[in-house]
Order: C-alpha cells, then sequence, then structure tokens
C-alpha cells in the first residue's frame, strides 16, 4: 500500500510517498513559487535520482498534476500508476476546537477548516487549496486531514486557557493550542515502545528553526510550550517565544510598526538571530561562538536555559520524569545544546553522559549515565510517516 504524504503551504508544497509494507519513502518532493513567476518542482526517488521541473504553477491544482506527472515519470518516479496511491494524507496546521484528531475529509471538514483558517492565516489556506486541488484531480481516493494541533488536544482547561476574561475565550476561541503535534505524537510512541513502559512520563523537546516542548502522561499531552499561534514558548530561529506582551507595544512604538509589523518582527527578526545578530542557523552561531562571538554564545545560552525552564516546570506538573527526549534537527545534532540544556539536573536524577552525547549515530539512543534515574533520549522524528499512519488507520480501518 502507497500512501501521499502533502505538506502544502500558501506558496509550497512538500510531499512523500510512502510504501506502507516497509513505512519508507520512496520518493520526496517539493514544489515552490506556487502562484509566482518561477515555479519549481525538485523530486528524489529512493536510488537518489533527481528530477527538476521548471515550471510556471499558477495554482495547487497545477501543482498536484505536475507532482503526479513527476511521480509517474519513467526514469525518475516511483509508480507506473497513479492508481497505485491508495490514499493521501494532508498536514492541516488547524483544527481549532473542532476535531480531537485526525479525520476523513468530506465536504463538511472542508467547511470547518474554511471557519478555523482565520487561526491560522499564513497556511491554513494554502492547506485547504491542496485538499480541493487533490479531491478534484483524484476523485474516488481517500483524503485524510491530519492537523498539527490535535495531539495537544487533551490538554486540561487549566493548562490552555488564557488568564484573559472567560468571554473572550468563548467568542474567539483565544487559547493555547500548540504545535508540532505530529512530531510529538509520533516520538511520544515511538519512545513509549523504546521503553517499555505503558505508564510513562515523558518530557519532549521538538528542536529546529520553530522549536516546542511538551509534557506527555501515558501517551497524552498535559502541556505544551507553543501557545494561540507558534510564536509563544522557546526562543527559535526567528521568533522571540515567550516576551512581556508590554515589552512587545513598546517595540512596536519605538520603531514606528503597525501591529501586522510587530507580529512579522516578533516571527522573523528575534530568537536566535536577533540576539545573535548574526544567523538563525545553530550550526553557524556554534561556529562563531567557538570563534570568540560572544553574542552568538549568549544566544546558544539563552535559548538552552529557556529550555531547561520548560524541562523543569513541566516535570513539576508530570510530577516527575521518565525521559527527557530531544528531536528535530537542533535536538538530533546539536551535542552543545544538549550539554547546555542538561547540565545541573541531578534534582530530576537525569545525568548525561558526554561520551554518549559527542556520539553521532543513527536511530533511538539513550545518552544517560547507566545510574541516571531518567532516560536521556535522542530519537529522530518521522511526521510524514506519522502522517502515513493515521491515514491508513482512519481510510481503511486499519
Amino acid at each position: 500500500m502507497k500512501i501521499l504524504v502533502i505538506n502544502a503551504g500558501s506558496s509550497s508544497l512538500k510531499y512523500q510517498l510512502i510504501d506502507m509494507d516497509t513505512e519508507k519513502a520512496i520518493l520526496k518532493g517539493l514544489c515552490e513559487r506556487i502562484t509566482f513567476e518561477g515555479s519549481e518542482l525538485t523530486q528524489k526517488n529512493a536510488a537518489g535520482e533527481v528530477l527538476n521541473i521548471k515550471q510556471d504553477m499558477k495554482d495547487h491544482t497545477e501543482a498536484i498534476q505536475l507532482v503526479l506527472k513527476a511521480m509517474v515519470d519513467e526514469k525518475y518516479g516511483a509508480i507506473k500508476s497513479i492508481d497505485e496511491i491508495a490514499a493521501v494524507g494532508h498536514r492541516v496546521l488547524h483544527s481549532g476546537e473542532d476535531f480531537k484528531s485526525s479525520v476523513v475529509i468530506d465536504d463538511e471538514v472542508i467547511k470547518i477548516c474554511e471557519k478555523n483558517a482565520e487561526l491560522g492565516p499564513l497556511h491554513m489556506p494554502g492547506n485547504i487549496a491542496c485538499i480541493k486541488s487533490c479531491m478534484a484531480v483524484m476523485p474516488g481516493v481517500p483524503m485524510v486531514a491530519v492537523f498539527d494541533t490535535t495531539f495537544h488536544s487533551t490538554m486540561p482547561p487549566k493548562a490552555y486557557m488564557y488568564a484573559i476574561p472567560y468571554s473572550i475565550y468563548e467568542q474567539y476561541k483565544v487559547r493555547k493550542y500548540g504545535f508540532h503535534g505530529t512530531s510529538h505524537k509520533f516520538v511520544s510512541e515511538e519512545a513509549i515502545k523504546y521503553l517499555g513502559k505503558k505508564e510513562s512520563k515523558l518530557i519532549i523537546c521538538h528542536l529546529g528553526n520553530g522549536s516546542s516542548v511538551s509534557a506527555v502522561k501515558d501517551g497524552k499531552c498535559i502541556d505544551t510550550s507553543m501557545g494561540f499561534t507558534p510564536l509563544e514558548g522557546l526562543i527559535m530561529g526567528t521568533r522571540s517565544g515567550d516576551i512581556d506582551p508590554a515589552a512587545s507595544e513598546y517595540i512596536r512604538a519605538k520603531l514606528n510598526l503597525t501591529p501586522e509589523e510587530l507580529v512579522q518582527y516578533l516571527n522573523k527578526k528575534c530568537g536566535l538571530m536577533g540576539i545573535s545578530e548574526l544567523s538563525s542557523d545553530m550550526r553557524d552561531l556554534n561556529a562563531a561562538a567557538d570563534a570568540g562571538n560572544e553574542k552568538a554564545l549568549l544566544a546558544i545560552e539563552a535559548c538552552a536555559y529557556r529550555i531547561k525552564k520548560y524541562i523543569g516546570s513541566y516535570a513539576a506538573a508530570l510530577n516527575g520524569v521518565d525521559a527527557v527526549i530531544f528531536t528535530g534537527g537542533i535536538g538530533e545534532n546539536s551535542v552543545i545544546m544538549r550539554k547546555f540544556i542538561m547540565s545541573d539536573m541531578d534534582y530530576l536524577g537525569a545525568k548525561l553522559d558526554p561520551a554518549k552525547n559527542a556520539l553521532r549515530e543513527d536511530g533511538i539512543r539513550d545518552i544517560a549515565t547507566d545510574d541516571s534515574k531518567a532516560r536521556i533520549l535522542i530519537l529522530p522524528t518521522n511526521e510524514e510517516l506519522s502522517i502515513a499512519r493515521e491515514t491508513k488507520a482512519l481510510a481503511f480501518n486499519k
């Protein structure tokens, strides 16, 4: 069984074709600059052969048509006919409070997604356009919406409520939602299997250009660092994370920004980039810090300190922790970040083994000392596989 996984943005479309018999991707591709001049498709098959097509795509329908053509390409494709695609799993940003899990897409689901588009104005229109395009180009093929927020829907009200008038929450649905849900779900499930514990207390650190931490008890999220939008929480590549709202208003006035420009500023000009005034890439910052750049080192230390504080607060919320888990590009690859984050965690019973932390290995690995009471895991995430599994389960009840 082959399942197509699609992650659509306003002007982009990432896709993977996954063989569910092996749970391996047999094709990966990206369409860029959809609706603009200079559109381009780049696709790589399992043999590593790359197909590049430069062709304008005026909308997501044309992009999907080009993707389907590329997948059956005699040399660079992986299937002989699109009839081999059993189902399509769509990553959709926001479920609002309407869905608590993934759903098979029908007209009613699309209407609800359109209603919730204002909660994710940058991503939801592209998500919806791609769903409609797929349904038009692939009639009869089951479509499943896998939301980025639903894993966090198990948070209790005390965790997701902001201290605002309750009527504002009721009327406008202003609350913490959390994001990166497909990653946190995949990692928590794999960690539970690895640890062999049905009852577990996990703290998952998804660290990349966008970063978030979740507290997961017995496989269910009880809290997470991102909020109403992905801006809340940790210091990220270019996002500020937690900031005093009055400080952001002060910045807005001093820089003479509109409210919309302020939100863009906090999303695009802050974070690691803002503190270092050098780069949002942790690799660049590590190299600069090693060369004596004090602002680069400060950015790294501040980022690690914020993560450490969230781990501490979630250990309190969970009343202990069985494992702290690192995933995402930074979480899986940055030795120095893991060292900074997990130093002085004796109160948790979590002891990092420096030699294990420095090793570069594939797959799940435990980098805690043998006598550590809490395990420290590096666990590569696979959001596309998580979406494919959800799609298979819903579309075929398997």
